[in-house]
């Protein structure tokens, strides 16, 4: 589950986040829809642990994700909107990366070709 209350983050005096309260329970499917400029990429990093919040807590399956950022990293995956850094991957190599950097055993890696190459 996802439980985010009171989220908020600030830039100076520019309140990116402003006191949004939300939960995400097992099964849900949810679209995050907004304007330009209201927050949505900032609040999937705080969700994600890139970015810490400025005030409020976020808690993934229980957990802070400010307190617990690489357990909180193990149980998520996120694929943002741009991923700059790696614009000559293709979807595949870029899943092996990450496979790599994690650590994924072989069973795991071989879903991720097989996944691949059902697509």
């Amino acid at each position: 589950m996802i439980s985010i209350k009171g989220l908020q983050k600030h830039y100076g005096s520019v309140r990116a986040v402003d006191g949004i309260t939300f939960e995400v329970r097992p099964g849900d499917v949810v679209g995050f829809l907004g304007p330009n400029g209201a927050g949505k990429t900032t609040t999937m990093q705080i969700l994600t642990g890139y970015i810490p919040p400025t005030v409020g807590d976020v808690l993934l399956n229980g957990m802070d994700v400010t307190e617990n950022p690489i357990e909180v990293k193990k149980l998520i995956g996120y694929l943002p909107e741009n991923i700059s850094l790696y614009e000559d991957l293709t979807v595949y190599e870029f899943l092996q990366f990450v496979g790599e950097i994690r650590g994924l055993n072989g069973k795991k890696r071989q879903a991720i070709k097989e996944a691949a190459e059902a697509c």
